[in-house]
């Protein structure tokens, strides 16, 4: 059963390690596609938003210089729940 894209023309970078969710990088990113999302590997002026967990590192730090919206790891266990982006 298809899930309604309601992340679609949403691009999502993981970083860090998600240890809350007891998630990898990979499934959380699956998961993100399956609501429409794209997950990239690197974080550039496309990104919707950055997902930081612990040790996060230079994405981080990129992230922050263009100004990309960046989500803790609830953030990123309420998308997945509801399907929806948090109001910034």
């Amino acid at each position: 059963e298809q899930l309604p894209q309601t992340l679609e023309g949403l691009t999502f970078v993981l970083t860090g390690s998600l240890v809350e969710s007891g998630m990898t990088r990979d499934e959380a990113g699956a998961a993100l596609k399956v609501l429409g999302a794209k997950v990239s590997g690197s974080v550039s002026k496309k990104t919707s938003f950055l997902v930081a967990g612990p040790k996060a590192g230079s994405k981080l730090t990129k992230a922050e210089q263009l100004g990309v919206p960046v989500l803790d790891e609830d953030a990123l266990e309420q998308i997945l729940a509801t399907g929806q982006v948090p109001e910034a």
